[in-house]
């Protein structure tokens, strides 16, 4: 083969790590990237409420969506990550899961329509736990145990 000449793994219009990348890391990419847009939909939703209701505090109103809206963005980052098989990512992404356990813990305590989303929450956190955990998932990012 010459110098000229590309694989199919080669070709710049591949994306990186796809071949290589096991469906645990694509799963674990797609729990985080639903965080992401659960996180973006609930900031949205407080910040038009709050601009067109008649919140109890406007200024906590508005400061809880921009923190949700914020927050988004961690999760958002890990799936772009994991979907790249970028060993970082895997930091972030166990840290959103754990973060989504106390969240899904409260949620469970609701005597209201919140309790399905606090099992959905939990569920996808423990999910995205286990697929991030994964030998297979570390060894796919690039993570060693220590020696």
């Amino acid at each position: 083969m010459s110098s000229t000449e590309q694989t199919p793994a080669e070709t710049p219009s591949s994306a990186p790590g796809a071949a290589s990348r096991p469906a645990r890391v694509t799963a674990a990419a797609v729990v985080a990237g639903l965080e992401a847009l659960a996180l973006f939909a609930g900031g949205a939703y407080l910040l038009v409420t709050s601009l067109t209701g008649r919140p109890d505090d406007l200024t906590q109103a508005l400061t809880g969506g921009a923190t949700l809206l914020a927050l988004g963005l961690i999760p958002l980052l890990a799936a772009r990550g994991l979907l790249r098989c970028r060993s970082w990512s895997r930091g972030p992404a166990i840290i959103t899961q754990l973060m989504a356990l106390p969240v899904a813990w409260t949620l469970l305590q609701a005597s209201s329509a919140a309790i399905p989303g606090g099992i959905a929450l939990a569920v996808a956190a423990v999910a995205g736990l286990v697929l991030l955990v994964h030998p297979q998932t570390t060894q796919a990012l690039g993570i060693r145990p220590r020696a």
